[in-house]
């Protein structure tokens, strides 16, 4: 009895030290970029020019400039795309998985998803340069096929497992009595899943949407490889202007081409930190908006 009380201690304390352990990365992550980034944020930050130029010349033979306008916008304007694209296959692909389709056509598509979800990130790079490339070109007319187009349908392809992958397990997750009540008082499936399983499922349907946000945000290397990585501003003079035939470049995509080439201890250097602590920031706050919303949901 004492050896068993023994272990079951031990694995209390492993899992509590598993807890605790992913508290203290996220906040070592977040010190060690601070410490990085904050000699730059004492000394040489201008949140005017930050946050309001697109003139983004780290390298320049005057002095440089570090405005990060251009960036962050070629970060939403992707997204954004990718999202309006992945959401509505995403959560229809869920639907017709978990209610509408045969168990053998079923077992097909979900091994399909999940070996679209295995693809690395620099195949999909691939893909939008060679492929995704010349069919932009092709049915748009543009000059260049590596824009924001390519990289919000490159990226939205990538986040449409995800999405289907939680939002199928959030439609599992509703209770079979439902179906069986709805039913017998005569709805019809599309009925049923119009008014009852969305609203049962729209806690896990919601976490899957704001969990293929976070993956288009966070991405880099096929970004980098689809969009041109070109300064530009993805909004021509008003910003209801869109223009996703447009090169952009991106947060992610800017930390990871040039770091490597940043001198350490450098402007240039810590410059880079203080992207990397916006963009943590940026998914910071997408994961408090998404507890604040599945909370209100709840109590709704």
């Amino acid at each position: 009895m004492g050896l068993r009380r023994l272990r079951e201690s031990a694995i209390e304390l492993l899992i509590l030290l598993c807890g605790i352990s992913a508290v203290v990365f996220v906040f070592g992550i977040f010190f060690f970029i601070f410490v990085e980034g904050g000699p730059y944020l004492w000394s040489r930050f201008r949140p005017l020019e930050f946050f309001f130029s697109t003139n983004w010349e780290p390298r320049a033979a005057g002095e440089p400039r570090h405005g990060a306008l251009a960036l962050i916008s070629g970060s939403l304007a992707v997204t954004a795309l990718a999202m309006a694209l992945a959401v509505p296959f995403g959560l229809g692909s869920a639907i017709f998985l978990s209610e509408f389709c045969g168990k053998r056509t079923k077992e097909i598509l979900k091994i399909t998803i999940e070996l679209l979800a295995a693809i690395p990130s620099v195949v999909w790079g691939f893909i939008g340069i060679t492929v995704m490339n010349q069919l932009v070109i092709w049915l748009t007319g543009a000059s260049i096929g590596l824009n924001v187009l390519n990289g919000g349908i490159v990226l939205a392809l990538m986040s449409v497992p995800i999405i289907v992958s939680m939002g199928e397990d959030a439609l599992r997750a509703v209770p079979d009595t439902y179906r069986e009540a709805s039913l017998a008082l005569g709805a019809t499936r599309w009925q049923i899943t119009w008014r009852v399983l969305l609203p049962g499922a729209k806690n896990g349907l919601l976490a899957a949407v704001l969990l293929g946000v976070g993956r288009a945000v966070g991405e880099t290397i096929a970004v980098l490889m689809c969009t041109g990585h070109s300064v530009r501003m993805p909004f021509d003079g008003a910003f209801p202007y869109f223009h996703p035939l447009e090169p952009a470049k991106t947060l992610t995509a800017t930390i990871a081409a040039e770091m490597g080439e940043a001198a350490k201890g450098s402007d240039h250097f810590r410059a880079l930190f203080v992207l990397a602590m916006l963009l943590f920031a940026i998914t910071f706050m997408i994961n408090l908006i998404s507890d604040f919303a599945i909370r209100g949901v709840k109590r709704r």
